[in-house]
């Protein structure tokens, strides 16, 4: 099984390289893609099985042991995440795969989706900050491209401002890094743990401060989600549904990952849930002024992710465990949104709410989709949403959050208003002006190509499935919590030795 961890990096690199050769096969770039997102899902999976079963898995590149040489940590948290974010891109993929191209951008958009592949791939199973740093620059340079692709006006200013504000947070993550080496010699993030102990209580709380705020922006919290809702919506389909479902979720992940291991608390934390409290209310009313569904949806991201942010400022089994587990329904559920975004989008040429209308009648089966994927994140029950909804509800009245908890399930009502709004502006009622599209202006049924429906029945199939699987996934999502919140017993133990 250790040979798999590195593999899960190497993989996907090695095949965007080959894809990179074979520019002029487009074809075999693609059933090269999909080989490698499968095998890799395949091995997460595997490799899940196998922490659950004996615990971390660690790998110290070239022999050299931690903290001198590169570690690769395969834990509960970063393999189960890892699983879902795999299957994920390759629905994504598939996605990609089957939608019409007129652009000749589409020979370097495989061996770029392959980079970022391993970029998240990296970031989940990285032991140390540095290399940390080096995943997030592997994803934010193919992102860069896969952005802009097409390179229409919109596409690039939106693409300018994602450029600029991860090139800030990049430097501020690098600083941080630096300053947290100079105070404690060490990059390894076991190594750093149990150094910082013996570091100034004020400087250890501002190294804190500095990576939440860096691991902030890429979340997208409050009052650090500005630059998203302009970013993701000009980009095409595919990638604005991989960046909407994986990268923010990345970006929580780190700031689970640091806080609870680096950064202990010893209970809730005020500053946290307030953040969290912001974040889920200034997305959820962004989201209800909106006119277009695909601005509608990446308000959404940033309001879903207070929910994460709600479980560990509530700094308990039960609040990691609830959060854990919203994520893992929160990345394949809004990907299957942006998914529909995208065929509706491929079908009538547009997501203005205003100029769409009767979709219902005329493709029935992209209605469906939206409809499983809306109640799932509103956390209407049994959809998945639910089950995570109702775990932090728990956690929230267990731990006293009682503001905090209150605000989640007004956020949760709000939140089922604006998919309400999305349903009846597209595919209920009448447009009240005509698609560009001159065939959505008809009355006969819209088709999309197959290999785009087939990936977003996947993805939706999923969420059913977390559903159907809930309690299970609870448990692995709580064994997940349990073990972050005792690093000396689990993480350091594994990485530095008893």
């Amino acid at each position: 099984m250790r040979v798999l961890v590195p593999l899960l990096v190497v993989m996907p690199l090695l095949g965007a390289g080959l894809s990179m050769a074979l520019w002029r096969f487009v074809r075999i770039q693609q059933v090269l893609g999909v080989a490698l997102l499968s095998g890799g899902l395949a091995a997460s999976l595997a490799l899940l099985a196998h922490v659950v079963a004996t615990g971390p898995v660690v790998v110290h590149l070239g022999g050299w042991r931690a903290p001198v040489g590169i570690t690769l940590v395969a834990d509960v948290l970063s393999v189960l995440l890892l699983s879902v974010a795999l299957a994920t891109l390759l629905a994504v993929f598939v996605f990609a795969i089957g939608q019409p191209r007129a652009d000749k951008s589409a020979f370097y958009f495989h061996a770029l989706y392959l980079v970022l592949a391993a970029g998240v791939s990296a970031s989940f199973l990285t032991g140390d900050l540095f290399n940390l740093f080096v995943a997030f620059e592997i994803m934010l340079v193919a992102s860069y491209v896969l952005i802009t692709l097409g390179g229409r006006r919109e596409q690039v200013r939106s693409g300018i401002t994602y450029v600029v504000i991860n090139l800030l947070a990049s430097t501020l993550l690098i600083t941080t890094i630096g300053l947290i080496y100079a105070a404690t010699g060490s990059v390894n993030m076991a190594d750093v743990a149990v150094r910082l102990a013996e570091v100034p209580e004020g400087v250890r709380r501002a190294l804190g401060a500095m990576l939440l705020v860096t691991f902030g922006i890429k979340a997208a919290i409050f009052p650090l989600f500005f630059w998203l809702p302009d970013s993701y919506p000009t980009a095409p389909a595919p990638v604005t549904a991989v960046f909407a479902g994986l990268l923010t979720k990345i970006g929580v992940y780190a700031i689970i990952r640091t806080q609870t291991l680096l950064f202990p608390g010893d209970g809730p934390s005020p500053l946290l849930l307030a953040a969290a409290a912001s974040t889920m209310v200034v997305g959820v009313l962004g989201a209800i002024a909106q006119d277009d569904m695909k601005r509608i949806l990446s308000f959404h991201i940033v309001s879903q992710i207070g929910y994460m942010l709600f479980g560990l400022g509530l700094y308990s089994v039960a609040g990691l465990g609830a959060a854990i587990l919203f994520i893992v329904h929160q990345i394949p559920v809004k990907t299957a949104l942006f998914l529909v975004n995208g065929l509706v989008e491929t079908l009538t040429g547009t997501a203005a709410l205003h100029r769409l209308g009767g979709l219902v009648r005329r493709t029935p089966l992209t209605a469906a989709l939206f409809m499983l994927a809306a109640l799932s994140l509103a956390g209407i029950p049994p959809f998945s949403g639910f089950f995570g909804k109702l775990a932090l509800l728990d956690a929230g009245l267990a731990a006293r959050a009682w503001t905090v908890t209150g605000i989640s399930l007004a956020v949760s009502v709000l939140t089922l208003y604006s998919m309400t709004k999305i349903w009846s502006n597209v595919f209920w009622g009448e447009p009240a002006e005509l698609p560009p599209l001159a065939v959505a202006a008809g009355e006969g049924p819209l088709r999309a190509p197959r290999l785009m429906n087939a990936a977003t029945i996947g993805l939706v199939a999923l969420t059913l499935a977390i559903a159907v699987l809930a309690q299970p996934v609870w448990e692995l999502s709580e064994r997940a919590a349990r073990d972050i919140l005792d690093p000396a017993g689990v993480y350091l133990r594994a990485v530095l030795g008893p």
